[in-house]
């Protein structure tokens, strides 16, 4: 979709005096390329309802907006924010929708109906909290398409072995097919953050075990809160050397060595 003329990103800053906030992790990104590019990222997304959260001044709306969305939804905790895109909701011609809440308390799937997609900017810090929400309910979403710091994009496609892999790894792979899609420098930001972000693309696992998620989640915060520790002793509260026994690990091995096919059997026994 063309979408008429609109104020540049600067100008939409400086009008409504949109100083980046730390309290609210905002680093907006102006390059408006970069933006076409991480909208791309999130591939077909024709007939789908798409959510952004943490717009800011809208540069990644701007590029929403001109993609084949049937319908994008943008959640913003800033009612400064909220303003700064009035224009572009004029301009969307009713394919825009702004809501003014807090994407944490905020249960997306309720807000339209299939197929959904998200793509977003996250906010540093409720990025992790925000993508453990939406993997509950990982089979609402067509796609996630989401940038993050880019140490935790490293978390999210780590591999057994790795010092990255992780509680985060082990359950967003267990949800997903993880893909990172594209690097960002810190210099594309205003203000730049003190690292770079990246770009992942995550889309559910067809085919994958039928275990409960809080299974999963309990027998990776017991496993990785102590992965320096055998799972022996690590895993001792949840049935320990007789759980590892009945999914044929070594009761020696430690976190970080187990696959996450090994996470979900010990999860499937913890049912």
């Amino acid at each position: 979709m063309l979408i008429p003329d609109l104020l540049p990103l600067r100008e939409v800053i400086a009008r409504y005096n949109l100083a980046a906030r730390k309290s609210l992790g905002q680093h907006f990104l102006l390059d408006l390329n970069l933006t076409r590019r991480v909208a791309a990222a999130a591939g077909d997304l024709e007939s789908c309802t798409v959510f952004e959260i943490g717009p800011g001044p809208g540069g990644l709306t701007r590029a929403l907006v001109g993609s084949a969305a049937r319908k994008i939804i943008a959640v913003e905790k800033d009612p400064r924010c909220v303003a700064a895109l009035a224009e572009l909701v004029d301009a969307a011609a009713g394919r825009l929708e702004v809501i003014e809440d807090d994407a944490l308390t905020l249960d997306l799937t309720t807000l339209a109906c299939a197929p959904r997609a998200i793509v977003a900017n996250l906010p540093y810090n409720v990025g992790t909290p925000l993508l453990l929400g939406w993997l509950r309910q990982i089979d609402s979403y067509k796609s996630l398409t989401l940038m993050f710091q880019a140490e935790v994009v490293d978390r999210l496609v780590a591999q057994p072995g790795s010092k990255a892999y992780g509680r985060l790894s082990v359950i967003t792979q267990h949800c997903c097919d993880v893909k990172r899609v594209l690097a960002v420098p810190a210099r594309a930001f205003t203000p730049p953050p003190k690292v770079d972000s990246a770009v992942v693309h995550l889309t559910p696992r067809k085919k994958r075990p039928a275990i409960r998620f809080e299974a999963l989640e309990a027998i990776t915060a017991a496993a990785f809160g102590q992965r320096r520790k055998m799972l022996r002793s690590s895993l001792k509260a949840l049935g320990g050397e007789d759980l590892l026994a009945q999914a044929g690990i070594d009761p020696t091995r430690r976190a970080e060595e187990l696959s996450v096919a090994e996470f979900e059997a010990l999860a499937r026994l913890l049912n």
